[in-house]
Formats: structure tokens, C-alpha cells, sequence
């Protein structure tokens, strides 16, 4: 029997829980005094199309499932009785392809008696039979008639194709990938007997498994054409050297993409050169395997032959690498490299380009420039005064010079770089690591300016809490931040004062900041008048009250009094009343 594969992988999708707004009620109850703000049809024909011809899906009539299905059977049985072919073979074949197949039914007159229909037809009109192959392989109508042979029309009289064919279905290549591997490799398929194999056990003998070989020449066919590929063994082995598995690098590898392991390895070679680690390479391609994959590409090495004519030491143009890794990318690269040109258009001298690479180098990289001229003209000012704004103040470049900012009159708004630095110093105190993912994912969590942050910060530490565990907090809730210095006041002197709960129960319990004010109030008003009747536990911590979602607070904090439902009802009308 012909193995074969399913597809190469499973995707998983996540379902997006969007949460529901939490109502907005005014707290009312007993003594809680409090107060809070909230196509045409085709000719028929008496024989099967010219054999690079398979008539497009726009062109066929729309076929039945059951009359597909005959067709499908008929096929199958030509192929495997009248032709010899296996029965997998024939099955497959016939499955897997529906153009050809819904093209049969130009042929036949008498639609009730598919079967005979089509044994009459076969009889003396043959097939071309490449046609169902191939695209049963993933080969479509439109490029068919690039690959089909001259003279042939019957796949017996290629044994060598079929050959090679089975070969590659008994080692666990699936048919629905053949395709790549016939469109990207045909010469494969042209192997003397045994030759395929060979190829295949030179891949194994790297230390690779078969799943893993067979995913890498699906990916990569050329790897099967001529002797072991030395670039890629070269590339297998830096891996090793630097603590990376084959598996890893093969299981990132897509069938729709084309891979030069002599870029991978020229990556490879340059990392080291600049001076990254080992250990310093393998991080870098965990966290950013398209870097590996697909190499640094010409806007780097353009980037750096441009920091080298100006003047700037190697050494420190690889300190950049290695400090910045971010900047290898090609959007950063893209950008670095407008800004060394305008520094330049405007007459700066090697020092000054420099010392603003040395300081702002992370930043800049995020920002995509205007023209030099386009600058002059909307500040009215000559290149000569703009170069020495910019020297006094480097960070004028983004200011006035970013696409993102309002053009015009200069002025710092809310994009201004010096929030970003306030806000990445802020970050950097919190114990982040700067340029690093973890990073840039909090910059994205954090909203609003880094001095803003710092004095929502500050609010937590003045009142009582310890700096580590703020610290602590903050990480795990960064919503907390995104509320202004008065709210969490607010909500900290209620926790206090009014519910009189210790404020190292936040610690535990950080989320507490997250929930609306009147939903807390509401809910510790009923759990209050339940504890006075002795009808739940009066040790429940606040996070079990507050964060249980409305249909669950009912069940058990509700309905487990017969008065409980009629108290909350009358919680809400309160509300109601105070919000109205």
C-alpha cells in the first residue's frame, strides 16, 4: 500500500472573549454612604478536451454530488481495471481530481446509466491520463500544459515518473504535495531506480528523522537535486554549535516561501563576526526566527556601508548590532537608513551622526522620516540652521522630521520622543529589559505618559504598599496604570475606610483596581446583610466576591437566602434611584 500524509500541521484559532461593560450603578445601602462616578455555460462536446486543455472551473457545469460521485467511480474503475494501476492509485487519482472529472460529463449522452456510458467511452476514446495525475498532485489547469509530455499520454509509458513517484509515497511524502516538488524539482523525477532513495538516507544520516526530512523537502525540493546540500549541512551544523535543534528550524519552514540556506549561513557568519555570543545568537532566533529564515537583508548591509563611508568605526557600527538587535529587521534597517541620509543631506559631520546613533538608536529605528527638503520648507529654514537644531537637540528630528507628526509649527504633542523615553525609563525601573520583546509588549500595555505612569505608581507606594510588591502588582494587572491618580485614590480609601479591609489584601488580589467602584460597593452591601444572618462564610477573601462574573455572585451569594433576591432587587433600585 502508498503511505500518505495529512497536511502538514494544525493551526489552532482563539476565539476572542470580548468582555461584557460593566453596568454603571450608583451604591446605595444601609449605612455605605458613598458616592461614585462611573458564469456561461460550455459547448457540449463529443470527446474530451485537447490534452493541455482541462476547462477551467468558470467553464464547467456545475455537477451533482451523486452524478461526482459516478464519475468519480468510473474513473476509478478505468484506471484500475482496464489501465492496471493500483488501487490506491486509481482512488487517489479520481478523488483528487475534480476539474478532470467534472469534464467527463461532456461525454456522456445518457446520464442514468453513468458507468456504461463512460466503459463505452473509454473503450475508444483513452484518456490522456497525466492530466487526472497531476493535478491530483497539486498542479492547476492553468499551468497544466507546462508539464505534460510530448507524444505520451498513457503514465505506464513513464515508469521512471511513477517510479520515482512511489518512492517518494512509501517514504511518507504526501500526494497533495508532489506538486511543489514536480513544478520546483522535475529532474527529481527523472532519478534511475534506487538513486531517490539514496538522497533521502543522505538526510536521515545528518541526524535528521524521516517526518522531519520529509517536511524539508516539501519545503525544499532542490535539496533532493545532486548531492547532499553543503550549505544547508553548514547551516545545521552553526545551528548545533550554538545550541539549536534541526527539528526547530525545519518545523518553521513554509511550503509557500523559497529558502537560501546561503543566506541563512552568510546570517549566521555575520552575527558572529559583529560579535554576538553563541548563547547571544540562539536568543535572538528563538525570539525572531524570520531573521534565520530569511537572512538580514540588503537594507542592513546598505545601512552599515553607509555608517562606514561617513566615517564611523567598525567597531562601534558592530556595537550597534549587538546593543540594538531590532535594528537587523527590515523596517528598522529601512528607516536607519533615512536617517543616516538625511543627517547627511543636511551637512552633519561624523561625530554628531555618532553621538546620535550612540543615544537614540532605538528610537530613531521606529520612526520613518520625511526629505530633508520637505523639513526646511515647512520650518522655513535653511539645512545649515536645521542641522544645528538638531545637533542641540537630536531628538527635533523625530519631532519635526517623523511622517507620524502634524506638520508645521514644531511643537512637541502627544507623540512627542520624550514621552516614549519617560515612558521606556519608567519601564526600565519596573525591572523590563530594555529592547527586548517583553518590552515592547509593555509599552503597548502601558497607557499614557512615562511621568503619568510614574504618578499613578507613586499613589500605590504613598499609600502603604511596599515598592516591591507594587512592582510585582503592576506586572501582573497593567490596567491598573491605565486609571488617572484620583480613581485609584478613590478606590484605595474605600477599600480602607469604608469596607475597612487591610490594603495588603491587594497584593493578592491586584485586579481589585479593575473593577468598577459601584459593582464592588453593591456587591460587599449584600454580602454584608448576608453575613448579619449568619447565611454564608464571613471570612470569604474580597477577591471571591468582586471578581465572580453576575450569573455565578447570584447563585451563590444571592440565592442563597430566601430573602436574597428581593434585597438585591431592591440594591438595584436604589442605584437606579440615587443614578437618576
Amino acid at each position: 500500500m502508498i503511505s500518505q500524509l495529512g497536511s502538514d500541521g494544525f493551526f489552532l484559532y482563539h476565539r476572542a472573549m470580548l468582555p461584557k461593560p460593566l453596568p454603571q450603578q450608583i451604591p446605595s445601602f444601609i449605612s455605605l454612604k458613598v458616592r461614585c462616578f462611573r458564469a456561461s455555460e460550455p459547448t457540449p462536446a463529443t470527446a474530451l478536451p485537447p490534452p493541455s486543455s482541462v476547462p477551467s472551473s468558470r467553464s464547467l457545469k456545475r455537477v451533482s454530488r451523486l452524478l461526482k460521485t459516478e464519475l468519480q467511480r468510473a474513473l476509478m474503475d478505468y484506471l484500475h481495471l482496464t489501465r492496471g494501476y493500483t488501487f490506491s492509485d486509481a482512488e487517489y487519482i479520481s478523488k483528487n481530481s475534480p476539474r478532470f472529472v467534472e469534464s467527463l460529463v461532456s461525454m456522456i449522452d445518457d446520464k442514468d446509466d453513468v458507468p456504461r456510458t463512460l466503459r463505452k467511452f473509454f473503450r475508444y476514446n483513452p484518456i490522456n491520463e497525466f492530466e487526472p495525475f497531476f493535478e491530483s498532485l497539486g498542479i492547476g489547469p492553468s499551468e497544466l500544459h507546462l508539464f505534460l509530455p510530448n507524444g505520451i499520454i498513457f503514465l505506464a509509458d513513464d515508469h521512471v515518473l511513477l517510479d520515482n513517484f512511489h518512492s517518494l509515497c512509501n517514504y511518507g511524502v504526501p500526494r497533495n504535495r508532489m506538486g511543489k516538488l514536480y513544478k520546483k524539482a522535475k529532474y527529481i523525477f527523472g532519478y534511475a531506480s534506487g538513486l531517490l532513495e539514496l538522497k533521502l538516507q543522505g538526510y536521515e544520516n545528518l541526524g535528521l528523522s524521516r517526518s522531519t526530512v520529509v517536511k524539508l523537502v516539501v519545503c525544499c525540493p532542490l535539496l533532493l537535486v545532486g548531492d547532499v546540500n553543503c550549505e544547508f549541512v553548514a547551516v545545521l551544523d552553526w545551528l548545533k554549535r550554538i545550541g539549536i535543534e534541526s527539528e526547530w528550524l525545519v518545523n518553521y519552514l513554509s511550503c509557500s516561501r523559497t529558502y537560501s540556506w546561503k543566506r541563512m549561513l552568510d546570517t549566521l557568519q555575520f552575527l558572529h563576526k559583529v560579535g554576538y555570543s553563541e548563547e547571544g545568537i540562539n536568543n535572538l532566533f528563538r525570539g525572531n526566527p524570520k531573521l534565520l529564515l530569511e537572512g538580514i537583508g540588503k537594507k542592513v548591509y546598505l545601512f552599515f556601508g553607509r555608517l562606514v563611508k561617513v566615517g564611523v568605526e567598525m567597531h562601534v557600527i558592530y556595537s550597534y548590532l549587538v546593543d540594538y538587535p531590532n535594528i537587523l529587521s527590515y523596517k528598522c534597517a529601512k528607516n536607519m537608513l533615512s536617517v543616516i541620509c538625511f543627517l547627511c543631506a543636511i551637512g552633519m559631520g561624523k561625530d554628531d551622526i555618532t553621538h546620535i546613533f550612540s543615544k537614540y538608536l532605538h528610537l530613531l529605528s521606529t520612526s520613518s522620516l520625511k526629505g530633508h527638503k520637505t523639513v526646511c520648507q515647512e520650518l522655513k529654514v535653511g539645512k545649515a540652521d536645521l542641522c544645528q537644531i538638531i545637533q542641540d537637540d537630536p531628538l527635533k528630528l523625530i519631532s519635526f522630521a517623523s511622517k507620524q507628526e502634524k506638520k508645521g509649527d514644531g511643537k512637541v504633542d502627544s507623540h512627542d520622543p520624550r514621552n516614549y523615553l519617560k515612558k521606556t525609563t519608567f519601564l526600565l525601573k519596573l525591572g523590563y529589559t530594555e529592547n527586548s520583546e517583553e518590552m515592547a509588549r509593555a509599552l503597548k500595555m502601558f497607557r499614557g505618559r512615562g511621568d503619568q505612569l510614574q504618578e499613578r505608581f507613586d499613589c500605590l507606594v504613598e499609600a502603604g504598599l511596599d515598592y516591591n510588591s507594587v512592582i510585582e502588582m503592576i506586572k501582573r494587572a497593567p490596567m491598573i496604570l491605565s486609571q488617572n491618580k484620583a480613581i485609584i485614590k478613590r478606590k484605595i480609601d474605600f477599600l480602607r475606610n469604608v469596607l475597612d479591609y487591610p490594603l495588603e489584601c491587594l497584593v493578592g488580589f491586584p485586579t481589585y483596581f479593575c473593577h468598577d467602584l459601584d459593582k464592588i460597593v453593591e456587591r460587599l452591601s449584600m454580602y454584608a446583610w448576608l453575613k448579619e444572618r449568619n447565611a454564608i462564610n464571613p471570612t470569604l477573601t474580597l477577591s471571591t466576591i468582586v471578581a465572580s462574573n453576575d450569573k455565578r455572585f447570584v447563585k451563590y451569594f444571592v440565592n442563597v437566602h430566601p430573602q436574597g433576591p428581593a434585597v438585591w432587587k431592591g440594591l438595584k433600585r436604589l442605584s437606579n434611584k440615587d443614578k437618576n
